[in-house]
């Protein structure tokens, strides 16, 4: 069992920055892959990174060259440096781990 805090969300204007983590309890951090979804009010989750055990990253279209992520094992957290940020980007932001555990989300709003 693993359990995901989020945190740093917040409101950004369009083309601010922000950094969101994602803190894991547990001994096994290290051998999860680690994902970040984002919801955006009455559309599907939609996975914007992912990182693997051993970093390797994977990003779509849509995010690529302005979003980040990282992780810690000695931390046991992932982050995700969000930049250039637009208001389509406004979303419920969830951390997963391994495609099975689930964080509480944190909202990200991008408005003037």
């Amino acid at each position: 069992q693993v359990q995901l805090v989020e945190s740093g969300g917040g409101l950004v204007q369009p083309g601010g920055s922000l950094r969101l983590s994602c803190s894991a309890s547990g001994s096994s951090f290290s051998s999860y892959t680690m994902l970040w979804y984002c919801q955006a009010p009455g559309k599907q989750r939609e996975l914007v990174a992912r990182i693997g055990v051993d970093s390797t990253t994977y990003y779509p279209p849509s995010v690529k060259g302005r979003f980040t992520i990282s992780r810690d094992n000695d931390k046991n957290t992932v982050y995700l440096q969000m930049s250039s940020l637009k208001p389509e980007d406004t979303a419920v932001y969830y951390c997963n781990a391994d495609g099975v555990y689930w964080g509480q989300g944190t909202l990200v709003t991008v408005s003037e």
